[in-house]
């Protein structure tokens, strides 16, 4: 497994951002006397890439004693994220008929490790994820996907909304995964291209999203449970999905 890399100071995490690297967190240091133009900047772009960042005391720099840390530095993750809009254009260059899946604000990481490795068993083609309010790519997900996290793309996009639109527009129809329906999962052809969405452990899937979908997907549950886990209900409807899709376990698997 790679190790999460530390950058450190102002100017490399500038650099850093403007290189599109994955940064999974910037820690900066409470109490800062000097507030620099460049900091404004790294603070700025952080805002615009949609990065967290974190207020910690001065004891958290200990690490890099001795160096000119300049009350800043960043965790970056050993995954690389892609962009759905570079990669769909070669999945149909291949021939593949597209499986992807739209997490909306999954923010439990054993549940997004379990989604993860249950969609790269399937054969799903690619993760959607969006830039804020999801679980980290990092040490947790890779080891909580085991080691699945290496084995399928995932894509970060800033507007999940305008993402659908696209797809839409792609030909993939949209299947949102909710109880709020009366068509069971079973009933929907998936035959063709698909983009699944699995949403919020509590809050389920964003209304806005649930009206830009074609299909919406019901697995039932007994009384007195309101749902299935969300990864759970995501393996039960990939596996429906390549029940549909028989003549693709031949070649897939």
């Amino acid at each position: 497994m790679k190790k999460l890399e530390i950058v450190y100071g102002i100017h490399p995490l500038i650099e850093a951002i403007i290189a599109n690297q994955t940064i999974k967190k910037i820690f900066s240091q409470r109490g800062l006397k000097q507030v620099s133009n460049a900091y404004k900047k790294l603070i700025s772009l952080s805002k615009e890439k949609y990065i967290p960042i974190e207020i910690v005391s001065k004891q958290k720099f200990y690490q890099f004693k001795n160096k000119n840390h300049q009350g800043v530095f960043a965790i970056l993750s050993p995954i690389k994220t892609y962009h759905i809009q570079d990669l769909l254009p070669i999945f149909y260059e291949k021939g593949k008929n597209p499986l992807l899946i739209i997490l909306d604000r999954i923010t439990d990481v054993r549940n997004f490790g379990s989604i993860i490795r249950t969609a790269a068993c399937a054969g799903a083609d690619a993760i959607i994820i969006p830039k804020k309010d999801t679980a980290m790519i990092g040490s947790d997900s890779i080891k909580t996907s085991s080691g699945a996290l290496f084995k399928i793309p995932i894509c970060q996009e800033k507007n999940i909304l305008n993402t659908i639109e696209f797809l839409k527009n792609s030909g993939l129809k949209i299947v949102s995964a909710t109880e709020k329906s009366n068509i069971y999962w079973y009933n929907i052809d998936f035959s063709g291209p698909i983009a699944l969405i699995l949403g919020n452990e509590e809050k389920g899937i964003s209304s806005k999203y649930l009206k830009n979908s074609y299909e919406k997907a019901k697995i039932p549950a007994k009384k007195g449970i309101s749902s299935l886990n969300v990864s759970v209900a995501c393996g039960v409807i990939l596996y429906e999905i390549l029940r549909q899709r028989k003549y693709q376990f031949k070649t897939r698997f």
